[in-house]
C-alpha cells in the first residue's frame, strides 16, 4: 500500500493507492465524494466503478448553464435525465439523441417531467451521425462552453472515461446549428 498526505486547504488527508484504486480515511463523506473525481482545471477524470463521481462531475457541469443545456449523446437512458434535475431553473435542455437501444421509453420521459415540471426539457434526433458525446452549455451567447465527454452520462463511472473541455467552440458552431435543426425524437 503506497501511502501519501495531499493538503487541501488546512485540512490532511490520507489517501492509499489499493490495487489502483485511491482509498481516503479519516475524512467525512463530503470530502471523500469530492475525492473521487480529479478535476482539473478544463476536466474531469472518472476512475472505474466510480458512478457517484460521474454523477457529481455531472452536475457540476450542467450546474454551470445560465440559458442552455444541449446534450449530444445517442446512448441515452433514465440516469441521463436524472443527471439533469440539477439543472438550475430556467434553462432550457435539449437532448440531442437517436435513443440506439430504446433505452429510454416514452413512460420514462413523461414520468421525468411530471415529476420535475419545472425543467424545459426536449428530445430531437441527431439522425446517426453522430459517435462521440457533447454537452453544450449556453450556446450563442459570450458564455458558451463545450465539453467533449467519453461516456454516455447513463454509462459514466462504469470504466476509466474522462470530460475535457474543447476551448475552441467556433469549429462546432455548423454542427450546433444543424442539431438545432432537427425534428424531435419520438419515443417509444
Amino acid at each position: 500500500m503506497e501511502a501519501a498526505i495531499v493538503s487541501k486547504e488546512t485540512i490532511q488527508h490520507k489517501i492509499y493507492t489499493v490495487r489502483g484504486y485511491k482509498v481516503m480515511l479519516d475524512v467525512d463523506l463530503a470530502e471523500m465524494m469530492d475525492s473521487f473525481v480529479d478535476k482539473e482545471d478544463n476536466g474531469w477524470l472518472m476512475y472505474n466503478t466510480k458512478y457517484c463521481a460521474a454523477d457529481l462531475a455531472y452536475s457540476e457541469i450542467y450546474g454551470q448553464a445560465k440559458k442552455t443545456i444541449y446534450v449530444v449523446d445517442n446512448y441515452i437512458g433514465l440516469r441521463t435525465l436524472v443527471l439533469l434535475k440539477n439543472a438550475p431553473a430556467g434553462v432550457d435542455i435539449t437532448l440531442f439523441s437517436d435513443n440506439v437501444g430504446n433505452r429510454l421509453h416514452k413512460v420514462e420521459y413523461n414520468d421525468f417531467l411530471r415529476e420535475y415540471p419545472g425543467i424545459q426539457l426536449k428530445i430531437k434526433k441527431t439522425r446517426g451521425i453522430y459517435h462521440d458525446r457533447f454537452i453544450v452549455l449556453d450556446y450563442g451567447t459570450k458564455e458558451e462552453r463545450i465539453f467533449l465527454c467519453g461516456a454516455s452520462s447513463k454509462d459514466a463511472g462504469a470504466r476509466v472515461t474522462c470530460i475535457v473541455e474543447d476551448f475552441g467552440i467556433e469549429k462546432y458552431k455548423g454542427l450546433i446549428d444543424e442539431l438545432l435543426k432537427n425534428k424531435e425524437l419520438v419515443l417509444g
